[in-house]
C-alpha cells in the first residue's frame, strides 16, 4: 500500500501504476548516475519526505548527480530529467493525454474512458480542451464582472489597510471555477462555502497526504477525506441532472453534455476541472500580484501597455493577444514562483538522454521547478524580469516545458485568462505595494503555494 501511496502523490498514471506491477524491477537505473534505496522496500520516500517535498528532493539530487539523474520509488528506478537540453532530447510519442489531467483521475480513483484505447483518450480530451476554450469564450464579460467587484471593493479600503492577498485570490478563484463550470447555482455564496470546505479537504490529502503515506496511517483524516469526495461527487453529479433539460449551454458542464460522455464521466472532468481550476488559477493571480508589488518599475511599464492598447475600455478577448507585456509578466511569474514544479511521462518506447539509455516503461520525472531555475537556460534566474521573455530562445524554452502554445493544460490557459483581466483592470486602476519585511515562503507541492497568507496595500493611481 505505501507503494501505491508514493505514486499516487506523483502523478500515478493508471497506466503507470499498471507498469509498477505487471513489469519486473531491475536492480540498476540503467547505470543513470543517482541515488541507491535507503530502503528496500520504500526506496527513497524517507529521503523525499526529509527533504520537506518532492521538489526539494529534486533540486538536491540534481545539484548533486547532475541534469540526468535517478533514484527509487519503492523497488522501482525513477529518472529525472533537470535541464531544458535534456529534455529536448527526450523521446516519449505519449502527447494524448494530460499528465496533470490523468494524475488527478487516477487519484480520485477515476477509471471511466481511461481504458478504450488511444482514440477514445484523444476525443476525450478533445472534448474536455473544448468544452474550456467555450466555456472561456462564453463567459469571458462575466470574468470581468466578477474581477471589476474585487477592484472597487480594494479601491474603497482606506490606503494603510492591509489586503490578504491569498483569501482574496483565492476566493475570486472559487467564484469564478465555480459559476463558469457548474452554472448559476454557484452565485449562493453558502453553496461555494460549502464547495470551498470540501474542495480543500480533498485537495490537501492530494498534495500531501499520499505522499508520506499518513492518510492511510490515520483513520480520521481518511474519513475526513473521503467524505469530502463522496459529498463533492454528489453536489457535480446533482448539477450535471439539473444542467440537462436547460437549452441555455453556457457552463463547462454545459458542453460537456453536448458529448456522448455518461452521467459519471462528465461529473469526472468537473471534479478535475474544478479542482485544479480553482488551485492554479488562484496562486497564478496570488503570485502575479505579489511580484508586481515588489516592482514599481513592472508596474508602470505594464500600466502604459493597457492604457495604449484598452484606453479606458474594459479589457476584450481580441484584445488579449495584444497585451504582450501582461503576457510577459505572466509567463515570468509562471516559471520564478514554479508553478507546477513537476510533471512526468511514462517511456512508451526506449529511448536515450545524453549518453544514458532509459528503457521503455521507464517512468520519467521533469523536474520543472530545477529547470525554470536553471542558470544555463536562464539569466539571473532568481530574478522576477518579465523583460527575459521578449528573446525568441526563452519563449521556445519556455513553451517547451509545457507552459505555452499548444501543450499548455486547459487549466492553465483558464487561469490565464482570469489573470490577465485581473492585471489590467487593477494596474490601471491602483499602485500595489509589498509590506516591509515581509517574507514569502513556498510550499512545494502539486502547485506551489503560499505557506501563510501574504499582506499587500494599494493606493489609488492618481
Amino acid at each position: 500500500m505505501l507503494d501505491f501511496a508514493i505514486f499516487a502523490v506523483t502523478f500515478v498514471i493508471i497506466l503507470v501504476g499498471a507498469v509498477l506491477y505487471l513489469y519486473p524491477s531491475s536492480r540498476t537505473a540503467s547505470g543513470i548516475p543517482g541515488l541507491n534505496p535507503t530502503d528496500e522496500k520504500d526506496g527513497n520516500l524517507q529521503d523525499i519526505v526529509s527533504k520537506g517535498s518532492l521538489h526539494e528532493f529534486l533540486m538536491n539530487l540534481h545539484q548533486e548527480f547532475g541534469s540526468v539523474a535517478s533514484f527509487w520509488f519503492g523497488g522501482r528506478p525513477v529518472v529525472s530529467l533537470g535541464c531544458v537540453e535534456q529534455l529536448k532530447q527526450h523521446i516519449n510519442p505519449n502527447h494524448t493525454t494530460d499528465s496533470f489531467e490523468t494524475m488527478l483521475k487516477s487519484l480520485l480513483g477515476y477509471q471511466s474512458g481511461m481504458g478504450g484505447g488511444a482514440s477514445e483518450t484523444v476525443l476525450r480530451k478533445k472534448v474536455y480542451e473544448t468544452a474550456v476554450n467555450n466555456t472561456m469564450k462564453n463567459n469571458f464579460p462575466f470574468v470581468v464582472k466578477l474581477v471589476e467587484e474585487l477592484v472597487r471593493k480594494w479601491k474603497s479600503l482606506p490606503e494603510a489597510q492591509h489586503i490578504p492577498l491569498c483569501a482574496h485570490q483565492l476566493g475570486l478563484a472559487m467564484k469564478t471555477v465555480t459559476q463558469l463550470a457548474l452554472g448559476e447555482r454557484f452565485k449562493d455564496d453558502s453553496v461555494v462555502i460549502s464547495f470551498h470546505k470540501n474542495h480543500d479537504a480533498i485537495w490537501s490529502e492530494i498534495g500531501k497526504g499520499f505522499l508520506d503515506g499518513s492518510l492511510e496511517k490515520s483513520s480520521s483524516r481518511k474519513r475526513h477525506y473521503e467524505k469530502a469526495l463522496s459529498e463533492m461527487e454528489a453536489l457535480l453529479l446533482s448539477v450535471v441532472k439539473e444542467r440537462k433539460p436547460q437549452k441555455k449551454r453556457m457552463a463547462f458542464v454545459d458542453a460537456l453534455l453536448e458529448s456522448r460522455l455518461t452521467e459519471r464521466q462528465i461529473m469526472e472532468d468537473c471534479m478535475v476541472f474544478t479542482l485544479a481550476g480553482c488551485v492554479i488559477t488562484a496562486n497564478l493571480c496570488i503570485w502575479a500580484l505579489h511580484f508586481l508589488s515588489t516592482s514599481e518599475e513592472v508596474q508602470e511599464k505594464l500600466y502604459k501597455e493597457l492604457e495604449e492598447v484598452l484606453g479606458s475600455d474594459p479589457v476584450s478577448l481580441d484584445k488579449i493577444p495584444q497585451l504582450r507585456y501582461c503576457q510577459q509578466v505572466l509567463n515570468e511569474t509562471v516559471r520564478t514562483a514554479k508553478l507546477t514544479p513537476v510533471a512526468a511521462r511514462l517511456q512508451e518506447v526506449e529511448g536515450k538522454v545524453d549518453q544514458h539509455v532509459i528503457p521503455k516503461e521507464t517512468l520519467v520525472i521533469y523536474a520543472l521547478g530545477v529547470v525554470l531555475q536553471d542558470s544555463s537556460t536562464w539569466s539571473t534566474p532568481y530574478r522576477f524580469d518579465p523583460d527575459r521573455f521578449e528573446e525568441e530562445s526563452v519563449k521556445k524554452s519556455f513553451c517547451l516545458l509545457g507552459f505555452s502554445g499548444n501543450q499548455t493544460c486547459p487549466e492553465l490557459r483558464f487561469a490565464y485568462m482570469v489573470a490577465t483581466v485581473l492585471l489590467s483592470t487593477l494596474v490601471r486602476e491602483l499602485k500595489l505595494h509589498k509590506l516591509k519585511g515581509q517574507v514569502m515562503e513556498v510550499k512545494s507541492e502539486l502547485v506551489c503555494t503560499p505557506k501563510e497568507e501574504n499582506w499587500i496595500t494599494v493606493s489609488k493611481r492618481s
